[in-house]
């Protein structure tokens, strides 16, 4: 952990004024029946059908992420598989597919997609820019920082600066990253709650990830406060509750959220929060829908869901046999740190191993 103090709060004075976070999701919720009920009466071939299909495909996958809605991720991605179906050397329907691969970490046909709307027209700023998330999910720092950089010119500041304090979070460079968080909320210029509720939130992830719980909650509960409704907000500050010692406070946070995601970390969390709380019995049932939902998950999206459910099976599953299975297979789709530390910690969980089955080079080596 870094030994820079810590800067946990923004005074009120420089606080960004957005929207209504609650009514912001309403209205997302509303433009997206607004997008798609046209296109479903004119159908694909209407004009301007794939711009209309490209806005409709990353509100989507917005709103999956602030929700926690698997399937608007899994809506994004089949709308994406029928735009580029109907115009295949079309560079936004390439992007938009290309972008909705990536989200369920389909990265290897997703950068095909951005080669191939390269191709077709695409430009290169957007290609360097699209092609960095993915470099940097995989643990390409290196190739990521230079396209960032690339890429920069052509971007707004806050687009620009948000990238590099997620590339250095992600380093654990957390000193300049701080400065560079500071710096992309003062260059916010929207009135949209999503884009500084998501920083906010990656900020939280840097903190927990170095193991200081208060800036952690600090930044969870900014970027909750933000928008009241954002899932991965309230989960971490549920994880954070439970680091704390307080399993009731982290039940009470994901009960709401067990009834408005499908995605299975929220069961599972709180079937590992009603444990600690002293609660078996409560706990079985959402750890048996946990099981149960990232088995399908599995099966269907595994680049995405693999290491999860190997979390899940290691920390709340009871099964060390299925969880070293899934984080293998993770570390097969994807060699980056953290499915080194995955099968590392589902090895210690397991006896008799044979290490040299952890001997793998990242894709960048």
């Amino acid at each position: 952990m870094t030994d820079r103090p810590v800067r946990t709060s923004v005074p009120t004075d420089q606080e960004p004024v957005t929207t209504n976070g609650t009514l912001a999701l309403v209205n997302l919720s509303a433009q997206i029946d607004g997008v798609a009920a046209p296109l479903r009466r004119a159908g694909s071939a209407a004009p301007h059908a794939v711009a209309q299909q490209a806005v409709l495909v990353d509100l989507l996958t917005l709103r999956g992420h602030l929700l926690g809605r698997v399937t608007d991720y899994e809506q994004a991605a089949q709308l994406s598989e029928q735009m580029v179906r109907n115009a295949p050397d079309d560079s936004a329907a390439l992007l938009a597919r290309a972008r909705a691969r990536a989200t369920l970490h389909r990265f290897a046909e997703a950068m095909a997609d951005l080669d191939a709307a390269g191709g077709a027209g695409a430009a290169q700023s957007t290609l360097d820019a699209e092609r960095a998330v993915i470099l940097q999910a995989v643990g390409c720092h290196a190739e990521a920082h230079a396209l960032l950089r690339s890429a920069a010119p052509d971007q707004s500041d806050f687009t620009m600066l948000s990238a590099l304090a997620f590339f250095q979070a992600e380093r654990g460079e957390t000193a300049e990253a701080e400065n560079v968080f500071d710096e992309a909320r003062a260059a916010h210029r929207g009135v949209s709650p999503f884009p500084l509720a998501q920083l906010e939130f990656r900020r939280g992830v840097m903190w927990l990830r170095e193991g200081d719980l208060p800036a952690a909650r600090s930044w969870f509960d900014a970027a909750r406060r933000r928008v009241p409704g954002y899932a991965p907000a309230a989960g971490h500050l549920a994880e954070v509750d439970l680091l704390l010692d307080a399993p009731e406070t982290a039940v009470a946070r994901l009960r709401p959220l067990v009834e408005t995601s499908d995605d299975p970390e929220y069961p599972a969390h709180l079937a590992l929060a009603l444990r600690a709380a002293g609660r078996p019995q409560e706990a079985r049932p959402w750890r048996d829908r946990a099981a149960e939902r990232y088995e399908e998950l599995v099966t269907r999206h595994p680049e995405a869901y693999a290491d999860h459910a190997a979390d899940f099976w290691l920390m709340v599953g009871g099964d060390v046999d299925r969880g070293l299975q899934l984080a293998l297979r993770s570390l097969v789709m994807r060699q980056t740190s953290r499915s080194y530390a995955l099968v590392r910690s589902a090895q210690e969980a397991s006896e008799g191993l044979d290490p040299r089955r952890l001997r793998a080079q990242t894709p960048c080596d």
